[in-house]
């Protein structure tokens, strides 16, 4: 079984970049995709999701996307403790 390498954003941008190029030399998506080592599915979806960004804009995307999950982290963690002491309120151990 192969195992999956994750590109981090920077990554993606610049093989978006060789995407252009070579869709620009009139190369099909299967064959762009290929000369990437990515599937097709994989192309399209960076396509959807990075567009037209730059490497800084990707870089910024990957921070605000880490800053959110520990966010969330801190949040799930305070609604645990807030479920806690509301049954410590309330008499049930």
């Amino acid at each position: 079984m192969k195992k999956f390498k994750k590109h981090t954003p920077e990554q993606i941008v610049g093989k978006l970049d060789q995407a252009a190029k070579l869709k620009a030399e009139g190369k099909t998506n299967a064959d762009v995709a290929r000369d990437l080592k990515v599937s097709e599915a994989t192309l399209h979806r960076w396509q959807k999701t990075y567009g037209q960004m730059d490497r800084a804009g990707a870089r910024e995307l990957k921070a605000l996307r880490d800053e959110n999950d520990r966010f969330k982290k801190l949040l799930g963690e305070a609604e645990l403790d807030k479920a806690a002491y509301k049954e410590l309120a309330e008499g049930k151990f």
